[in-house]
């Protein structure tokens, strides 16, 4: 049988405890899908990748409708272990997020985000920037068919005054684009692939900066578990390999998202 299909009969079956079937939307991995939350209902999401070099980051993410679908607000607190001048290991910079749904009519839905990203992560650490920044994001969904979705992402992250592990100080604009595509096994069992690069800055002087790119496709699988309460449960999976700028990279991604209603 495989394992797909020993996890399509375990997902239809706990599904089918439920009053009705709810599809999965806004569970991607390495993007945003362009879907806010809906009135009275929270998302709590939990994302841990781990690579072959030993490093690793942890996020977890809080979605809220305010009080409608139109507008959400979240929070997002990364932790992960990096390699620096060492190997350190803590907070990184928490962001606060509001996403604005633009268009929300099939096939398609766009929701622009901004956010705030406070310095709470230690810049002499490596782990964060040391300084306010400002991230844009442009979350595009299309629906090409009852099985297939697309989702693409165009973003930028701007830190004036971002510091470097030794104090010094520098302006840096960073970019992030990716486009995935979801196959619907079912309405509760997902193939996924996805792309997504950056284009990030680091501060190497005072006023000088370093640019890096990275690049990573991203095969995975996600399933739901879907209950009467209203809650719906979605474990997935998935493989990040660095292709270009980040080939010889890989490592495993491990997501878990928890959506119920308010009351």
């Amino acid at each position: 049988m495989g394992i797909l299909g020993f996890l399509a009969i375990l997902v239809t079956g706990v599904s089918g405890a439920a009053e009705e079937t709810k599809k999965i939307r806004d569970n991607s991995f390495l993007l945003e899908e362009a879907y806010n939350q809906e009135r009275g209902v929270v998302q709590h999401i939990q994302a841990f990748q781990y690579m072959n070099g030993g490093s690793w980051a942890y996020s977890f993410t809080q979605e809220w409708p305010v009080p409608k679908e139109t507008h959400q607000i979240s929070y997002t607190i990364p932790v992960s272990r990096v390699k620096e001048e060492g190997t350190e290991t803590g907070i990184g910079d928490v962001a606060l997020n509001y996403r604005y749904q633009a268009i929300l009519k099939d096939p398609v839905a766009f929701a622009p985000r901004l956010s705030l990203l406070l310095p709470t992560g230690s810049h002499e650490k490596g782990l964060g920037n040391g300084a306010v920044g400002y991230q844009a994001n442009l979350p595009l969904s299309v629906e090409l068919s009852e099985k297939w979705v697309t989702h693409w992402n165009l973003g930028a992250t701007y830190v004036a005054r971002a510091k470097g592990i030794d104090g010094a100080e520098a302006d840096t604009l960073g970019f992030n684009y990716g486009a995935g595509f979801v196959h619907l096994l079912s309405e509760n069992f997902n193939l996924m692939l996805e792309a997504a690069g950056t284009s990030s800055e680091s501060v190497e002087g005072t006023g000088l900066t370093r640019r890096e790119h990275a690049f990573f496709i991203h095969p995975g699988l996600r399933f739901a578990l879907n209950f009467k309460s209203g809650l719906q449960i979605v474990p997935g999976i998935g493989v990040p390999i660095g292709m270009g700028p980040s080939s010889g990279e890989y490592g495993v991604f491990l997501y878990l998202s928890l959506e119920h209603p308010l009351f």
